[in-house]
C-alpha cells in the first residue's frame, strides 16, 4: 500500500517512542477496491497521552487541536490534512449523532477499538512500519464475496444513520447486505430508530448514492426492501404498483420505469461529463428530477372501462409530492425551485415533436424552463423503458427539439425583451405601475413573432400609447 513519505517518517518516530502508526478506515478499503484514495487517517497505539502525539506531529507541520477533546488531531503537511487519532470507544447516552460518550485509550487492542466501526470493510487497518494488513472481523473475505455485513449488533444500532450508509456502499460497490445485516437495518426501520436522523444526515447518504454509484436503483431498491420507501419517503413508495399502459412501458409500474430512468440518467450524465465537467449540484439537479419525474402518477392515473391506462395531468401534479420529498432532505430552496420546471413539463418535449409546435410555443416554453436540461431529463425518461424506440437509444424528439430552439436561439435562456423600463421614458411615458402592463404587453408579442427588432417594438408602443407619449 503506497504511503505518503510524511507519515512514514512520523510512523519511524513514534516507533521509537514504543509506539506504532495504523493507517486506518476507508482509505484502505478502498486500497483494495483499487479506488483513488483521497484521505489518509492514522490511529496511534501505544501512547498514555495526546500531548505526546502532538509533540510529535508538531515535529513536521502544524496541528489543529480542534477535535483533541475525542482524540482526534489534524495534521498539515505541505498543504495536505491528515487526521491523526487515538484508539478509542464509544457508548450511547443520549438520542442523535452527538450523543456518544467517547473514551480515548492508547492501550487498546486494535480489534477492540475497530468493534465501533460499521461494517467489517470498514475495520481494515494497514501497520506503517511491519506493512501488514489488519483485519480483525474477515472485511477482506467480504469483499471478495461481495458481501456487506456489520460487526457488532450493539455497536451498529447506536448510529441509526449506518442502515443510509449501508444502502449507499451496497450501490457504489455492488454488493449485497449479510442476511443478518439486512435483518438487523430492517428491523432498526420498522422499529423507528431512524427517527432522529437529521435531515442533513440522510441528505449526505443520499448524495453519496446519487453521485458515487454507477447504478442508483441498486441503492433504492434495498431503501424498499428495507422499508425505508414506505416509512420515510411514501411518494416513492406510492410509485410501486401503479399500472402503466404496456404500449408505452412494457417494462411495468411506474416504479420499475422511475428505477429504470434513474439509471438511464446516470449514464446520460457519465457521457456529457467526457465533454465537459458538470458539478455535483448540477447533477444532483437531473438526478432529483428523474426521480421525481411521474411521482403525480400516483395520485392521478386512471383506467377506464376498456382497459386503457392514463395519467394525465401528472406532470402538474408531480410538483406537490416533488417538494414534500425534497423538503423532507434539504432546505436548499433555490435547488428545489430549480429542478420543479424540469418536472412539470418533461413531457413536453415529445408532445412538442409530436405536434409539430410553432415557434411560439418554444419561446414560451423558455421562460418557464431551460429546454436543454429540460431535453436531458425527457431523454432518460424515454430511455428508461423498453420500447423498441428506447432500446435503440435515439431520442429523436430530443435532438428536433433542440435543433429547433437553437434556430429561435432560446435553448438555454428565454428570449431577451426588446424593450425596458427606460426605452419607455425615452418615449415620453411617466413612470407608473402601468409599465409592468406595458412591457409584459409587448413580450408577449414578441415571443408570438409580432415583431422581432426593438424598432418594431417601439412603433407599437408609441401607436398603442400615443396620448400617453410626448
Amino acid at each position: 500500500m503506497k504511503i505518503p513519505s510524511i507519515l512514514k517518517t512520523i510512523s519511524k518516530t513514534l516507533q521509537a517512542k514504543n509506539a506504532k502508526a495504523i493507517i486506518v478506515g476507508g482509505c484502505v478499503r478502498d486500497y483494495f477496491l483499487e479506488l483513488p484514495i483521497k484521505d489518509y487517517d492514522v490511529e496511534v497505539y501505544g501512547l498514555a497521552q495526546m500531548d505526546e502525539l502532538e509533540e510529535v506531529l508538531t515535529l513536521y507541520g502544524s496541528v489543529n487541536l480542534v477535535g483533541k477533546s475525542f482524540g482526534v488531531l489534524k495534521f498539515n503537511y505541505e498543504g495536505e490534512e491528515y487526521d491523526f487519532s487515538f484508539p478509542r470507544t464509544e457508548s450511547k447516552v443520549a438520542a442523535g449523532h452527538r450523543g456518544f460518550d467517547v473514551t480515548v485509550d492508547g492501550k487498546l487492542a486494535y480489534r477492540e477499538a475497530a468493534m465501533r466501526r460499521d461494517f467489517s470493510i470498514n475495520a481494515l487497518g494497514y501497520e506503517i512500519e511491519t506493512q501488514q494488513f489488519l483485519d480483525p472481523f474477515g472485511g477482506q473475505d467480504d469483499m471478495y464475496a461481495k458481501v456487506l455485513r456489520h460487526i457488532d449488533d450493539a455497536t451498529f444500532i447506536e448510529d441509526p444513520l449506518r442502515v443510509y450508509r449501508a444502502v449507499q456502499f451496497c450501490a457504489r460497490f455492488g454488493y449485497s447486505l449479510a442476511e443478518e445485516t439486512f435483518v438487523l437495518c430492517q428491523k432498526m426501520v420498522a422499529e423507528g430508530m431512524l427517527d432522529e436522523l437529521p435531515k442533513e444526515r440522510v441528505y449526505t447518504e443520499w448524495k453519496k448514492l446519487l453521485l458515487k454509484a454507477p447504478k442508483h436503483s441498486v441503492g433504492f431498491e434495498l431503501m424498499r426492501e428495507l422499508g425505508i420507501t414506505k416509512r420515510y419517503f411514501p411518494e416513492l413508495h406510492a410509485l410501486i404498483d401503479i399500472p402503466q399502459s404496456p404500449k408505452w412501458h412494457p417494462e411495468g409500474d411506474v416504479w420499475i420505469h422511475t428505477m429504470m430512468t434513474l439509471d438511464a440518467m446516470q449514464r446520460e450524465l457519465e457521457i456529457r461529463n467526457e465533454k465537459l465537467e458538470m458539478t455535483d449540484r448540477q447533477k444532483l439537479k437531473f438526478l432529483f428530477a428523474i426521480l421525481c419525474h411521474d411521482l403525480g402518477k400516483a395520485t392521478h392515473t386512471s383506467i377506464d372501462d376498456e382497459g386503457n391506462i392514463r395519467a394525465i395531468g401528472h406532470e402538474e401534479a408531480g410538483i406537490k409530492p416533488t417538494k414534500s420529498l425534497l423538503y423532507r432532505l434539504t432546505d436548499e430552496h433555490d435547488f428545489i425551485d430549480a429542478l420543479l420546471p424540469l418536472v412539470e413539463h418533461h413531457l413536453k418535449p415529445s408532445q412538442f415533436y409530436h405536434g409539430r409546435a410553432k415557434a411560439s410555443a418554444f419561446r414560451r416554453l423558455a421562460t418557464k424552463v431551460n429546454i436543454e436540461e429540460l431535453v436531458i431529463v425527457a431523454k432518460a425518461d424515454f430511455l428508461g423503458r423498453t420500447t423498441a424506440e428506447s432500446l435503440a437509444g435515439i431520442y429523436h424528439a430530443g435532438e428536433w427539439m433542440l435543433e429547433k430552439a437553437r434556430g429561435l436561439k432560446v435553448e438555454s435562456r428565454p428570449l431577451a425583451p426588446l424593450l425596458q423600463g427606460r426605452d419607455l421614458i425615452a418615449l415620453g411615458l411617466e413612470p407608473s405601475p402601468k409599465f409592468k402592463e406595458i412591457l409584459d404587453g409587448v413580450y408577449a408579442r414578441q415571443l408570438v413573432g409580432k415583431f422581432e427588432t426593438r424598432d418594431k417594438a417601439l412603433e407599437y408602443v408609441k401607436k398603442e400609447y400615443k396620448h400617453e407619449t410626448n
